[in-house]
């Protein structure tokens, strides 16, 4: 069942760091070289420095990115940077950002969540991932031995009571409030006392988790959990490698925002690109070119926008590089037969996707693109729309495709009925920052 408990976290001390805007950073996985070097030169206590260390020259086994984290990690507790907490906490966090010209506040529960299998059906992912990069955080976590970033939860609700529970525990001046990147800002409250401690057990006690991102580390924090009990004579199953650090959000909450992940293509040789439009044919109405406005980004909102207005009337992916400089629309055919391509309970769940008929039909059955190693050369994931079809129109890619985000509803009944959809196809935003709280799984507090 689903366990989800208070933990004796490490924290910065606010003695010591006078701007908490300073030491945090977004996740590993969306800091670019670039934002990694603006992060390091904020502040030498950065948590940059643990999350996503830079690699240099002369790194051998003894001596790397992964043990220099751990050596640092060891000194801001000496230091005294870091503290732990003097009992089990748990943290309500809230970011404030806007979204759609909206501003929004979204709540989320940082706690410590037990692993599971997911045969268990506990815990569902809901989306494919590649191998690279659980093997960088499993080399973190084995030096560290600490979850540095929190990765991110839903919790299936019909009427948004986590959101509600958590307005209830946040009272008062939060501890941390810093702004972060995307100009959003993050505050959190620390939980602790016996009465919200139980109803927060209560709330969780026998409900579903979704990871809705964090699939490569909580892949990792498994493999770790059966490194650890391997190691051991015996185990009790509560110690702290048995548990991974979750920020916990509400599936009904209104500001969960969803952005899409839009997919470049390199030239094929030889290229089948020139013969796409006719495979795709008897899928696809393929007759509707939306052409260039006054400047690129006024062309790009306006594509974006017709896409979001035409998904009311079904699946629709915007297809850029084949007609010059104007935009085709793929509109799914009512009687397009992809029996072929999805077994029925896929087609009744998929069969709107954009993002999976992009994959099945387009990728997969038209350009061959059916392997992972193939998508690791021929594709390529950007969130900035003009900055894919500028991509494309240097000539860097052949091709663009243009995606509505996917529905959290979406999300849901994919991994409730145990199926996954391709890699990359969500981005929740924003990202819950690495820094506010670190989870140690050295000791039993």
């Amino acid at each position: 069942m689903c366990n989800v408990r208070p933990f004796c976290g490490l924290r910065y001390n606010l003695q010591r760091i006078n701007d908490p805007s300073t030491v945090i950073s977004p996740p590993y996985d969306i800091i670019s070289p670039e934002e990694r070097l603006l992060y390091h030169s904020s502040s030498p206590y950065n948590i940059v420095r643990l999350e996503s260390s830079e690699e240099q020259p002369g790194d051998a086994p003894e001596n790397n990115k992964y043990t220099r984290a751990a050596a640092t990690l060891d000194q801001w507790l000496q230091e005294g940077i870091l503290v732990r907490e003097s009992e089990p906490a748990m943290y309500v966090i809230e970011h404030r950002f806007t979204h759609g010209d909206i501003e929004r506040s979204r709540l989320g529960l940082i706690a410590r969540v037990r692993l599971e299998e997911f045969e268990s059906g506990w815990i569902r992912p809901h989306e494919r991932t590649k191998r690279e990069p659980s093997v960088d955080r499993l080399n973190l976590l084995r030096a560290c031995r600490a979850n540095t970033s929190p990765i991110m939860g839903l919790a299936g609700t019909e009427n948004g009571e986590l959101l509600k529970l958590l307005r209830e525990l946040v009272d008062g001046e939060p501890f941390i409030n810093a702004g972060g990147g995307d100009n959003t800002t993050c505050r959190m409250w620390i939980i602790t006392g016996s009465l919200a401690m139980e109803e927060i057990l209560s709330f969780f006690a026998g409900r579903v988790i979704y990871i809705a991102d964090g699939h490569h580390r909580y892949k990792t924090a498994l493999r770790y959990r059966q490194e650890q009990r391997a190691a051991r004579s015996s185990t009790t199953g509560d110690e702290p490698f048995n548990y991974i650090m979750m920020s916990l959000m509400d599936s009904s909450d209104p500001a969960l925002a969803m952005l899409p992940i839009h997919r470049l293509l390199r030239a094929q040789e030889p290229d089948r690109t020139a013969r796409l439009e006719k495979n795709i044919s008897p899928f696809f109405h393929t007759d509707e070119l939306l052409p260039p406005l006054a400047t690129p980004s006024e062309t790009v909102n306006g594509w974006l926008h017709t896409l979001e207005i035409r998904k009311r009337d079904g699946a629709v992916i915007g297809l850029y590089g084949l007609h010059g400089h104007n935009l085709c629309l793929l509109k799914l055919r009512e009687d397009a037969d992809l029996k072929s391509l999805m077994s029925e309970e896929e087609l009744k769940l998929w069969r709107n996707s954009g993002v999976v008929l992009l994959q099945r039909i387009i990728l997969q059955k038209a350009l061959g693109i059916d392997t992972p190693e193939l998508e690791a050369g021929y594709l390529e994931y950007y969130l900035d729309a003009l900055e894919a079809k500028t991509r494309v129109d240097s000539g860097e890619y052949r091709l663009a495709f243009l995606l509505n985000p996917v529905p959290v509803s979406h999300v849901l009944e994919t991994a409730s009925a145990g199926l996954v959809l391709p890699r990359k196809s969500t981005y929740f935003h924003p990202k819950t920052p690495a820094g506010l709280v670190i989870n140690p799984v050295w000791d039993e507090a």
